[in-house]
């Protein structure tokens, strides 16, 4: 199992540079690169030119683009510039030799917008992917979706997110199999089954504070092995699939905004290793 950094971890206290730099120091294998912000920012000053010299020349590698943000059920034009952005992450994804770009379902407002059908939230993503799918193909790109585990995303639970997935039935799209948003809104082991192996694309490891279901969020998120969430449980399942690709610590507290960076980065590593050892090298 290789172990990756996702740059939400140290959102708010460091640069994509920094976080090349530290990450390289304490041995990640990859890292996440976050296209919303700390990518924008690098290239203000830097090219992707730079970037592509630095994957080169060191042993860190560029797991993922993440993410294409919102991108079902909404407005044709809105809709429009979600496939705009999706093909300048083509682009980027050839330039630094990136595999995976990591898609985001749409929150929907109820207060505003009204209650959404899960037919028509599913055949949405379904219509969208595969035409992210027709895109991705020539770059040798894969799609993997993350669904969000909170009651506001219109897909919140691994079940849902792999009906979507059989549905496409495109080999270039797959999951994030993020253990945070599987506990979020209480998804189910029986729902991982066997013919899930080929489509977890990517692997998420966190902790989070011990909320009941529906009331978690991305801020109560800690350190693997620090919290609630049955991480052994976890790792045997994925163990039993046979996937032994990476593990990606994805962590957004504010507390650990407020350390110094290195810490974080160190601290999670070390924390990762430790619930990690029990099933892989």
């Amino acid at each position: 199992m290789k172990l990756s950094f996702n740059e939400g971890t140290t959102w708010e206290s460091a640069s994509l540079q920094q976080n090349l730099e530290l990450c390289e120091k304490y041995g990640y294998d990859y890292i996440e690169i976050r296209t919303i912000d700390q990518l924008i920012d690098y290239l203000k000053e830097n090219t992707l030119d730079d970037l592509k010299e630095y994957f080169d020349t060191h042993h860190i590698k560029p797991l993922s683009l993440n993410a294409l943000c919102f991108f079902n059920n909404r407005t044709k034009e809105d809709e429009e510039k979600v496939i705009e952005e999706f093909k300048e992450y083509l682009e980027i994804c050839k330039k630094i030799n990136c595999e995976y770009i990591c898609v985001v379902p749409s929150n929907i407002d109820v207060t505003e917008k009204g209650k959404t059908l899960t037919e028509e939230v599913n055949a949405s993503c379904v219509r969208v992917l595969t035409q992210l799918s027709d895109l991705a193909e020539p770059y040798g790109v894969k799609i993997a979706i993350e669904f969000i585990g909170i009651p506001q995303n219109t897909v919140n639970t691994f079940a849902q997110a792999f009906d979507i997935v059989k549905q496409v039935d495109r080999e270039n799209v797959g999951l994030v199999y993020d253990t945070f948003q599987f506990t979020g809104m209480g998804s189910r082991f029986e729902d991982v089954t066997d013919d899930a192996a080929e489509k977890i694309f990517i692997f998420h490891i966190n902790d989070v504070d011990g909320f009941p279901v529906g009331q978690m969020h991305d801020t109560n998120r800690v350190w693997p092995g620090h919290g609630v969430i049955d991480l052994e449980a976890h790792l045997k399942r994925l163990k039993e699939l046979n996937y032994d690709f990476a593990a990606s610590v994805e962590l957004f507290r504010p507390e650990y905004y407020q350390m110094d960076p290195e810490e974080v980065i160190k601290k999670a590593k070390e924390t990762t290793l430790e619930v990690l050892e029990k099933y892989y090298k």
